[in-house]
Formats: structure tokens, sequence, C-alpha cells
């Protein structure tokens, strides 16, 4: 499986971005794609996560306006940021899981960075 994220760029606060997650290779047994992102100094954190069965979560900071959606036709993942706040500066990464019930995520694209100014 391989994972390509885009989309990143430098917004001020209270802009919008949409980050794209394009996935190719042996991906029929792709249990859940999530967003993670990671802060200069901070541990890498978990965004956002969608399962196959549709079910979605959320970290409490980005609820109300974060969305993430998927595209089956085009194997893309998006995730849509509205009123981006400084703090939302980080590399964010997508990640595949075979089970979304492991604890780790199996495959990582390569990080796309997103700066917010104040």
């Amino acid at each position: 499986v391989q994972l390509q994220a885009s989309g990143g760029g430098s917004v001020q606060a209270g802009g919008s971005l949409r980050l794209s997650c394009a996935a190719s290779g042996s991906i029929k047994g792709i249990d859940a794609v999530g967003w993670y992102r990671q802060a200069p100094g901070k541990q890498r954190e978990l965004v956002a996560n969608i399962v196959r069965s549709g079910s979605i979560n959320y970290a409490d900071s980005v609820k109300g306006r974060f969305t993430i959606t998927r595209d089956f036709a085009k194997n893309t993942v998006y995730l849509q940021m509205n009123s981006l706040k400084p703090e939302d500066t980080a590399v964010y990464y997508c990640a595949a899981a075979d089970n979304s019930y492991a604890p780790t995520y199996d495959y990582w694209g390569q990080g796309t960075l997103v700066t917010v100014s104040s």
C-alpha cells in the first residue's frame, strides 16, 4: 500500500485547507485511514480517522472544525480543515491500517506541512 498526502500550505488563522491522501497498491484490505499530525517538539497525535464501516473519530481539539471524508472511486481520503488556528501548525501524515483495532497503523504516507499564522 502506498499513500500520497498533499494539500498542505500556509494560511492565516481562520482560513481553510483541504488535505488529500491518495492510496494505491493492495488497498482492498485496508480497514481504516487516519490523519495524524506532529508539531515541532510535540508527540504525534491522531487528528481524525475513518473506518471501513463509516465510523469516524476526531480529536477533541479539531471537532467542529475538521471533517474527514472518503471517495472510494478515487481511493482518496480528505481532511477538510476550517477555522484553522496557529496551534494547528504541524506536519500532517496520512496512515492506513489493516485492522482498525490495532494499536498502530501499518502504512504511512509522507508528511505535508500545514502552517497557520496569526
